[in-house]
């Protein structure tokens, strides 16, 4: 097998975007404690990609048989034959224990706790649930919020300080109509495979005004990042408040568009969008200011 293509195996196995996107709250964790970038970081960020790599690995191997159902799926390593599931349990293995013992090293046992933590809630809480019922992105979004708060203990904060309370508190809110909204992109996809799906519960306009809620609602929990003294720059406040109003604008053109599944892809991109922003601003003030 090429190199290019166990390469390629690889980041899909890992769900590397999803998975890079983790590490980066983790580092936003820490910034936000500490105030500065140093070489302690390096440690619990890596410690906390390989951990999540394995829990991405890991998923894989749960969803193979309803993965080759879906058309977006049907192509991924372990339906399409490209590795095994024996080979992919061991590269699952490797992953998680060379995680945690990073984690360890570098952030202590808390940040171990709470990495396994988020590991046991993806693989075998919610994972397993999303079969069952189509509002297990609700208590499944808690794996949003766990890694920001791994990068907060690794730096030495308190793990009950109200300011990464609040940044957690973010996390999870997003991670509700970012999941919300990627499972209406793919409904077709999840009814073929037999998952419960949202519009077996809700209708369309249902939909888009619950939609509507959960990201007015990310809104305000970034704004209580704001209320709770994690910016002091007068600049970032204001830009935060500037992301907020034009992600609020976009949400009003959710509610009241007819252009169905393609507005959700829009809505998805975007509120996405604003949380990065969030990210940047934040870690900017805490860097800079």
């Amino acid at each position: 097998m090429k190199l290019k293509t166990r390469i390629n195996i690889l980041t899909e196995l890992t769900k590397i975007r999803i998975t890079i996107f983790v590490t980066l709250t983790t580092v936003f964790g820490y910034i936000s404690a500490s105030g500065k970038i140093q070489a302690a970081l390096v440690l619990p960020t890596i410690g906390l990609l390989l951990l999540a790599c394995g829990a991405a690995v890991i998923n894989h191997i749960q969803e193979a048989d309803t993965d080759i159902l879906m058309d977006r799926t049907k192509n991924r390593p372990i339906p399409s034959g490209k590795i095994s599931k024996k080979s992919a349990t061991v590269l699952s293995i490797f992953l998680v224990i060379s995680g945690s013992v990073l984690l360890l090293i570098g952030g202590g046992k808390l940040a171990l706790a709470l990495g396994l933590l988020n590991l046991v809630w993806y693989n075998i809480i919610y994972t397993p649930l999303k079969k069952i019922n189509p509002l297990a992105i609700i208590p499944g979004s808690l794996v949003g919020a766990i890694p920001p708060v791994v990068g907060w203990v690794s730096a030495g904060g308190s793990i009950f300080d109200p300011q990464i309370l609040i940044i957690s508190f973010f996390f999870f809110i997003w991670q509700i109509p970012h999941f919300w909204l990627l499972l209406l992109v793919f409904n077709e996809d999840y009814i073929k495979a037999g998952f419960p799906t949202l519009t077996k519960i809700f209708t369309k306009k249902q939909l888009a005004r619950i939609t509507f809620i959960w990201i007015i609602a990310t809104v305000e929990a970034g704004i209580l990042i704001l209320l709770y003294g994690n910016i002091s720059s007068t600049i970032i406040s204001i830009g935060l408040f500037l992301v907020s109003f034009w992600l609020i604008v976009k949400a009003f053109e959710l509610l009241f568009s007819s252009k169905g599944i393609m507005n959700f892809k829009f809505a998805f991109r975007q509120i996405n969008t604003f949380v990065l922003a969030v990210v940047f601003l934040v870690s900017i003030d805490k860097l800079v200011f």
